[in-house]
């Protein structure tokens, strides 16, 4: 009986086998994992990129040999927060408006598309993601969240925030504690600094005896978070399939990593990058500046002075902590890749690495990001899809941002539409399979350019009325929102030096290149309503009982909030007079003023300046409505001051020298330096 019933259960087995078999064909495939790393103001200073020869990068480099990479990968606008609102919507900043450091998620456009990681979630996947993905406001996009963004280490003298002690002034105070600011990291104890760290949420103490004795920094911590959540998705392996991002900071400023990274790039081996005398000269990016707000320009001539006019140790100096950073987040980079490498993720996970924007190292006499030039577009990018991308492949092929997400729905089989409602737009970007697969002669379907757009404030945002390059394998093409143009045939003048523009046997490469940037953005679009102005005055930064910060106006009192992420700029001016550049604008939670961006910031005196408005674009983030009794402190502070004035008008009615009826307080400053003179007079004669 026994044997009979161990026949038919072999039997039915044998029977069941096909069937098994044939739902198990039909079953569908796991989809493949996503890892994303983005570093910040990484150029091509990659060693598979050539792009300076002392850069190390072995991490980075055994990725590009496993993967494909893209050695004419572009920025869409070469500024962190909207380069990252393009890339994870994979919108062209002209089919947004979004040219400044705005809110994305208020965007009106971009509010109503899926941010690549929502996609993923929204179909399936579990998300994770840590560090400076978006530039900010991304915590809800993600399932599984780590660490904010924390561009730390910061010197701390005191109670303010300060540059690194042995980064030398002015460019120290011109430029604070975040740009104006790079060193090793190592032991202050004796010299009155310390070390903080944290970002837009609040700061702490970063403990550091030796480099063996110390606390994580930020990117160590993002990437540790990852080793370990690498580590739990693979004990569980019925899983759904992750998307994972790992944001890195450095090498964007201030430029601090430990002493061991500065020590493989000894200063007197510095090598630096070709720069042509007399470059900038056939250049126009300073023409769409006419206030003198180009900081890349600033950053450069700043730099120089305080290493007594040396401008090659200026930027050997400034180098060195350049290559510093990058081999610090190329470490990083390597245990992520490790740990996924030794887990059973290897063969099914699509690793993607990028950067936000290149930067420039003194070519042109320009040292930033956000140019139209090839230093500041270029970013590295390299994908590993294993079975679909050619390990070690290379395309030549101009590609850029936009391209991102299109590719990951593509490689990952998840539906094109990614928009929440009517008011969202399709990808503008295109899948770079095909070029995966065939990195040399792959079916494009996208342009034969990648298009850049610069960031500039600017009085509207009509998307026809700004300024973009265009690369070719072969040309690059920049015009500017006044219509002036640069052409440079990069075949032949890889480091654009040369204008060709202006020669008449290139007038029909300028035609077809204007021709092709023309059709790319819309005629004309809706401006923008101006909501921010630009306010140069002097005045007085002080702390609000909550720890926020706050500028009083000199010259009328008014009270102006600023946005936490000017902190380091601001900490170490904290109540001494200052003279400033600002953009600030109305609060969308309460009648208070909002200061949202400093362009300039010097040591000033007190008196009653002339206060200078402009009415300018939309800028970030508004601060909550302040609290009931800092209002009342500033209708006081400005009404106490709007009655004095008044009171000098009653007594002196020609003051009002346009004769409006109202004294404004640069006609008082103009009328009370005209009686102050002729007190002096009096004074004088006998």
């Amino acid at each position: 009986m026994k044997q009979r019933h161990t026949h038919f259960t072999l039997l039915v087995a044998l029977l069941l086998a096909p069937l098994a078999a044939l739902h198990a064909a039909d079953a569908p495939a796991k989809k493949p994992n996503v890892l994303l790393i983005v570093c910040d103001d990484l150029n091509d200073y990659v060693g598979a990129l050539g792009g300076h020869p002392q850069a190390r990068t072995p991490n980075i480099d055994r990725l590009f040999a496993s993967g494909v990479s893209f050695t004419q990968a572009h920025s869409n606008i070469p500024l962190c927060a909207p380069a990252r609102a393009s890339l994870f919507t994979g919108l062209y900043p002209h089919t947004s408006q979004n040219f400044g450091i705005d809110n994305w998620d208020e965007n009106a456009v971009l509010k109503n598309n899926r941010t690549v990681m929502d996609h993923f979630r929204a179909n399936g996947y579990q998300t994770l993601g840590t560090g400076k993905v978006m530039h900010n406001r991304d915590r809800k996009e993600w399932q599984q969240y780590g660490h904010p963004a924390d561009y730390g280490p910061f010197a701390k003298q005191g109670e303010q925030e300060v540059a690194h002690p042995d980064t030398p002034a002015p460019f120290r105070d011109d430029f604070g504690s975040i740009d104006g600011s790079f060193g090793p990291l190592k032991n202050l104890e004796g010299g009155g600094f310390s070390w903080i760290t944290g970002g837009w949420e609040g700061k702490r103490t970063l403990r550091y005896v030796a480099d063996n004795d110390r606390d994580p920094t930020h990117d160590e911590l993002n990437a540790r978070w990852a080793v370990e959540k690498l580590r739990e998705l693979a004990a569980q392996p019925k899983s759904k399939p992750f998307f994972m991002g790992v944001g890195f900071i450095r090498p964007h400023t201030p430029l601090i990593v430990p002493q061991k990274y500065f020590d493989l790039f000894p200063l007197k081996t510095i090598q630096l990058p070709e720069i042509k005398a007399g470059d900038k000269e056939d250049t126009f990016k300073h023409t769409i500046n006419t206030d003198g707000d180009d900081r890349g320009t600033k950053i450069h001539d700043s730099l120089v002075t305080s290493y007594g006019n040396d401008r090659e140790l200026a930027l050997k100096k400034f180098l060195q902590a350049y290559l510093a950073c990058v081999a610090a987040v190329d470490d990083l980079v390597g245990r992520i890749l490790d740990a996924l490498d030794a887990s059973p993720f290897k063969e099914s996970t699509i690793v993607l690495l990028t950067s936000d924007n290149g930067w420039q190292m003194g070519q042109k006499a320009y040292v930033y990001k956000n140019s139209l030039w090839q230093e500041s577009t270029r970013i590295p990018l390299v994908i590993r899809a294993p079975g679909v991308a050619k390990a070690g492949g290379q395309c030549p092929r101009p590609v850029s941002h936009i391209d991102l997400y299109p590719t990951l729905v593509d490689l990952c089989g998840l539906p094109t539409d990614t928009k929440k409602n009517e008011q969202g737009r399709p990808l503008d970007g295109h899948s770079l399979k095909p070029l995966l697969t065939d990195p040399e002669n792959g079916i494009w379907t996208g342009p034969d350019t990648a298009l850049t757009a610069l960031s500039k404030w600017a009085k509207t945002y009509d998307a026809a009325q700004q300024s973009y390059a265009l690369r070719s394998r072969d040309w690059r093409y920049i015009r500017y929102e006044n219509g002036k143009e640069e052409l440079y045939h990069v075949a032949e003048d890889p480091h654009e030096w040369t204008n060709l523009a202006a020669k008449p046997e290139h007038a029909k490469q300028l035609q077809d290149l204007r021709g092709q940037l023309l059709a790319m953005i819309p005629k004309s679009t809706p401006a923008t309503k101006p909501a921010a102005v630009r306010l140069q005055t002097s005045g007085t930064f002080s702390k609000t009982a909550d720890g926020g910060l706050i500028f009083t106006d000199q010259a009328g009192g008014q009270v102006y909030y600023a946005i936490k992420e000017l902190a380091g700029a601001v900490e170490p001016h904290l109540g001494k007079p200052v003279k400033i550049v600002a953009n600030v604008k109305d609060s969308t939670k309460g009648k208070a003023k909002v200061m949202v961006y400093l362009i300039s910031i010097q040591a000033g005196e007190a008196g009653n300046p002339e206060t200078k408005a402009e009415t300018m674009a939309p800028f970030a983030a508004d601060k909550p409505a302040p609290q009931k009794s800092d209002v009342s402190r500033q209708s006081k502070a400005k009404t106490d001051a709007e009655a004095w004035k008044d009171k000098f008008f009653k007594q002196h009615p020609d003051a009002d020298t346009n004769k409006d009826g109202v004294l404004s307080w640069p006609e008082y400053k103009a009328y009370k330096a005209k009686l102050d003179a002729e007190k002096a007079k009096n004074k004088r004669q006998p």
